[in-house]
């Protein structure tokens, strides 16, 4: 379906923007991958990267200077657009809690834009990256992420039945992404320290690569009908468990919970479950609103799953330990 169509990536010289445009290139055959991001320097890395891994494809590639809290730049770069990824986000949370104003541009006027010009431009779909921290928001971060949901999902009662279709795919911190916890103890190890800090030893986090999180996106492009939230059945992992598999003789230091931190992962809430449908690989959430049609939107194959479910990282089924957490760090690069 991605064959000699035009796809374009918002903070597409993300982690994410980055091994999506890798992903396309190598199995599919567009007509054109935007780029649309703010800084370009970054532009410039991934131009020469991808250039130099696809050299008979680097007429595929676009790159637009540009922000999606500017709705002008969007209805600019939209023209001819079939498909949006929207991965383009202020995500670290210190950061959104010291510049709220700054968050809320981005986030959520920053989502709207998108909305917008999407309809207007005659997108066939947009798939918006969520994030567990918009599960029962307790950081501002999170608190935007929740309203960017929202606002993709109702778009869908805007689009009309024959316009855009927007939905969400949502998980946590990506193994070895920016920012996260593997790269944070790895910096530290390298210094050729044997202490590391670890927040609670009753964290537990999802486990999920880059290249699954591209595979969940894959899919709600392909499957959606509007207004799903898409969420893989990933295993979940103790962090004293990762310290230790990644420095087995290793001091854990509990420095206790930073602000806006959560013991857990929450990707499906116990009032979310009375619209969940399980399927071998992933959940998807369906929105309880009229417009919602469930004769034509609703996707075959999955169990209504029992009310009161909550899928949380520390009540999951699947657990990585400290063994399989070895193998899995094998394939992470930081």
């Amino acid at each position: 379906m991605l064959n000699n169509k035009t796809i374009l990536i918002t903070g597409g010289t993300g982690s994410f923007g980055r091994s999506f445009a890798i992903r396309l290139l190598k199995e599919h055959n567009p007509k054109k991958i935007i780029i649309y991001s703010r800084d370009e320097y970054k532009q410039f890395i991934l131009r020469k990267e991808l250039e130099n891994i696809f050299p008979e494809k680097a007429h595929m590639l676009r790159f637009f200077i540009g922000d999606v809290r500017d709705k002008e730049r969007l209805y600019r770069a939209f023209e001819g657009v079939d498909y949006v990824i929207h991965a383009a986000a202020m995500k670290q949370v210190p950061t959104c809690e010291y510049n709220p104003f700054e968050a809320i541009k981005t986030n959520i006027y920053g989502a709207k834009n998108v909305i917008d010009a999407a309809i207007d431009k005659k997108v066939k779909k947009v798939v918006a990256l969520s994030t567990d921290k918009a599960v029962n928001p307790i950081n501002l971060y999170g608190g935007t992420k929740l309203v960017s949901d929202k606002l993709f999902i109702s778009a869908n009662s805007y689009s009309g039945e024959e316009g855009t279709i927007f939905s969400l795919v949502r998980y946590g911190n990506v193994a070895g992404s920016r920012g996260s916890v593997i790269p944070f103890l790895k910096s530290i190890i390298d210094k050729g320290d044997k202490k590391l800090p670890i927040t609670d030893e009753r964290m537990t986090r999802f486990w999920i690569t880059l290249d699954e999180g591209i595979d969940l996106v894959l899919k709600a492009l392909k499957e959606s009908r509007g207004g799903e939230t898409f969420i893989s059945k990933i295993p979940s992992f103790k962090v004293v468990d990762l310290a230790k598999a990644m420095l087995g003789s290793c001091e854990l230091q509990y420095i206790g919970i930073r602000e806006g931190e959560k013991l857990h992962e929450v990707m499906i809430t116990k009032d979310d479950s009375r619209n969940t449908y399980e399927f071998d690989k992933h959940f998807i959430i369906y929105p309880s609103f009229d417009w919602w049609d469930f004769d034509t939107r609703f996707i075959a194959g999955g169990k209504l799953i029992k009310e009161g479910f909550e899928y949380n990282s520390g009540t999951n089924s699947e657990w990585l330990g400290v063994e399989e957490l070895k193998e899995k760090l094998n394939n992470i690069k930081v």
